[in-house]
């Protein structure tokens, strides 16, 4: 998928989130693979907003705490970028050769990016076509340069070397397909919770189609929380994931968590009505949710029925060896949601497409 920067190599794969980082190492030999390292740090409110750094030594601090209590020595790393500086559109153009392609997707991305085309990387992919189209299928991607250079200064801050810039939606998608067996023509969506922001991403047979992002995520449900029962922002955090504070219980907090249900349900439902009205035939199949709010009790078949769609939680690790020894089985089931978009960085090697 997306690569705004390539080198050769293994990578550490740095998913810089709202509310923590999170870094994951592979080994592996051919198509099989070894977790080497796992760690994730949290971060203060505010320091990530919309995907842009607002405390850049915030993020340096939570790095350095990851690097310090793993002992890790790699230094090469890919990133993923997401939020409104990130533009993902597929896009229709006359077939022609690649090389006249490279020369002719800038001037039509001016034609679907709203910001200034200096102020951008670009990237694109081919997508499959139908045998006999005159037009070809094509993914741009465009994500401001401030917005690359902020997560290259932190990262050269604390000592890493970025090789690979990617986009949040590939990264996911990426570790989709390590994880599990994709039917050439099988639609799946995959659902992203991040703290801030929420992607639903529609692949066919393993291409992504189709993005959006929504402005709901987990915070969302500690502030409804905070809102019904009155009580702090860290004890809605508690509550959310079932725990006790003073006076309530987690189920106390289950209307307020169902009220973001149904408000994420809908906007995820508008953006597959969307998909369905630019492809009448891109039915889908299945739907895998990421991120910390997969792991709500009833997150995933209040989904299901909501959107009528076959649902279940991701395991990007599901593939991947872990030496028990090292890494606690329990642990890593728990965390697998939340790593979808370390995974799918730490399977990436520099120079690939």
């Amino acid at each position: 998928m997306a690569n705004l920067f390539k080198r050769g190599g293994a990578l550490l794969g740095v998913d810089i989130g709202t509310s923590s980082v999170k870094t994951v190492q592979l080994k592996h030999s051919g198509r099989k693979y070894e977790l080497a390292h796992m760690g994730i740090a949290p971060l203060p409110p505010e320091a990530i907003v919309d995907g842009a750094i607002m405390d850049g030594g915030a993020v340096i601090a939570a790095l350095q705490q990851i690097f310090d209590e793993h002992k890790m020595t790699v230094r090469d790393v890919a990133v993923a970028v997401s939020g409104h500086s990130v533009i993902i559109k597929p896009i229709k153009m006359p077939l022609m050769k690649p090389q006249e392609l490279a020369e002719s997707v800038q001037w039509e991305a001016e034609q679907h990016i709203p910001f200034a085309i200096e102020d951008v990387n670009l990237d694109y992919e081919i997508l499959r076509s139908p045998p006999g189209a005159v037009e070809m299928d094509v993914l741009l991607v465009a994500v401001k340069k401030d917005i690359i250079s902020e997560y290259l200064t932190v990262a050269s801050s604390a000592g890493l070397n970025v090789v690979v810039v990617d986009v949040d939606a590939f990264a996911v998608a990426n570790a989709y397909e390590a994880a599990y067996d994709i039917g050439s023509d099988e639609v799946v969506a995959l659902l992203h919770v991040g703290a801030a922001v929420t992607t639903v991403s529609i692949l066919r047979g393993g291409i992504l189609l189709f993005t959006r992002d929504s402005v709901i995520g987990g915070n969302r449900y500690n502030e409804s929380i905070q809102k019904m029962l009155g009580v702090s922002y860290e004890q809605a955090e508690t509550l959310k994931l079932g725990g006790r504070v003073e006076g309530y219980s987690g189920a106390d907090s289950q209307p307020a968590i169902d009220l973001v249900n149904a408000e994420l349900a809908g906007d995820i439902r508008r953006s597959i009505d969307f998909f369905r009205s630019a492809a009448p035939a891109g039915t889908i199949h299945r739907m895998l949710v990421s991120g910390g709010v997969a792991r709500l009790p009833r997150f995933i078949p209040y989904l299901s029925e909501a959107l009528d769609l076959p649902v279940e939680m991701t395991n990007p690790l599901r593939r991947i060896k872990a030496d028990p020894k090292r890494f606690d089985p329990e642990y890593l089931e728990h965390i697998a949601p939340q790593l979808s978009v370390g995974v799918g960085l730490a399977l990436r090697e520099a120079g690939d497409k």
